[in-house]
């Protein structure tokens, strides 16, 4: 797989898109920090890392599984309208401290990863750091 994040966006949109409950992917601990971030903002209930893939044969190496309980409205509307990856490993996009951009003026959530791990773009301004945008969210 070129792109994990990618991959984990797109599933996100996905089962949004198709009302599903739950969504499954590969782990690893900067996708695991991306759902922290998701259910601090409200995005999702929660997530759990399995340590091993559900329905996997008996001998296959086990693979951690990422596990995100998806959230809806009180009427069942969507509370992620929309997913879009920034940087990408053929190009990469950095923001100072003083340049984040605001998502949907203020509405939606940008997720950077900076010299004191992965975090919002908010909490990015208000540290005084800078970084990679991964992705917005609104």
């Amino acid at each position: 797989m070129i792109d994990p994040i990618a991959d984990m966006l797109t599933r996100i949109r996905n089962a949004v898109t198709a009302k599903g409950t739950r969504v499954d992917m590969p782990s690893s601990r900067i996708k695991a920090d991306i759902a922290r971030i998701l259910q601090d903002e409200g995005y999702i209930q929660g997530f759990k890392v399995l340590d091993e893939t559900p329905g996997a044969p008996k001998g296959v190496t086990p693979v951690k599984t990422l596990r995100l309980f998806l959230k809806y409205g009180p009427h069942g509307e969507k509370l992620i309208t929309g997913v879009q990856r920034i940087s990408r490993p053929g190009r990469r996009v950095y923001f100072g401290r003083d340049d984040v951009p605001d998502v949907l003026a203020g509405l939606g959530t940008s997720i950077l990863t900076t010299s004191r791990g992965v975090m919002t773009g908010r909490a990015a301004v208000k540290a005084g750091v800078g970084g990679e945008v991964l992705c917005n969210i609104w």
